[in-house]
């Protein structure tokens, strides 16, 4: 009983913040405009599967390239001193400490054509090349805003791989190489699975990066989203069904990734 008293509070948390607005998004996006039940917003939201298939196509590239600069990093990081460990995650959490519009704008300021970027290249007879308000620019937002989630859930795992395993594998004739297929790479699966989820998730439902730095030429889904309940479009039953479209998606890469999630790290990473 007592128990059960004490995880009121979160029972309450839980009613009020998701399972209400969750209740709401879903009856908007079953009724229509008369309150009448209906799957055509359902229907209506296929319209923009060229919008979706895009947005999940830049998340994946955004999260491959997250992954491929973050396992190196974490690595290095992991392998250090623990005073050096704790200076770089310092390092590599501060960013996060800035507002998220506020780095985004800075890489307007160096992506614009006649941004820094473009000037330094000028210095050298090069340019001014088209970097704003393109494919490249939203991936590199994503990029860079999302970099941290990738590198300190592999960093968390990575760092409990006992040292003398990698040792044993190298005073038993394993290459770095095949010390780094057959040794860490297995060990750190479930670092990987959880990164992969804590970047694809914003990377896909993300509005902020597309409209600054793609110019809004780019539409994404969470552009769609926004524009279906703030914009001049104004539909927030097309909204509410395209927003259950994306969470779909997100449950479905949650469930991949969880597929190689081991529970007891996952436990780790929460706390």
């Amino acid at each position: 009983m007592k128990a059960k008293f004490a995880a009121a509070p979160y029972l309450l948390w839980a009613a009020f913040f998701i399972v209400i607005p969750f209740g709401l998004v879903a009856y908007y996006a079953l009724t229509d405009l008369h309150g009448g039940f209906t799957l055509s917003n359902f229907a209506q939201s296929l319209r923009f599967a060229p919008v979706i298939g895009s947005s999940i196509w830049l998340a994946i590239i955004a999260t491959a390239v997250c992954l491929l600069i973050a396992y190196p990093l974490a690595y290095l990081i992991s392998r250090k001193s623990t005073g050096g460990q704790r200076t770089l995650v310092l390092l590599v959490m501060l960013p996060m400490w800035m507002s998220f519009l506020l780095r985004t704008y800075a890489w307007m300021t160096l992506l614009e054509n006649n941004g820094v970027i473009n000037r330094l290249f000028g210095l050298i007879g090069l340019g001014p090349f088209e970097m704003i308000n393109t494919q490249g620019a939203v991936v590199l937002g994503m990029v860079y805003n999302y970099l941290p989630f990738m590198i300190l859930p592999l960093y968390s795992v990575m760092t409990k791989i006992d040292q003398s395993l990698i040792e044993a594998a190298s005073d038993l004739g394993c290459s770095p190489g095949q010390t780094l297929r057959q040794v860490v790479l297995p060990l750190s699966v479930p670092g990987i699975a959880t990164g992969i989820t804590m970047v694809f998730v914003p990377a896909v439902s993300t509005f902020v990066i597309s409209v600054m730095l793609g110019g809004g030429s780019f539409m994404l889904i969470g552009d769609l989203i926004e524009m279906e309940f703030l914009g001049n479009a104004y539909n927030p039953h097309l909204g509410a069904a395209l927003s259950i479209v994306l969470m779909v998606i997100i449950l479905i890469c949650m469930a991949l990734t969880d597929m190689f999630s081991d529970p007891e790290e996952k436990e780790g990473l929460l706390l």
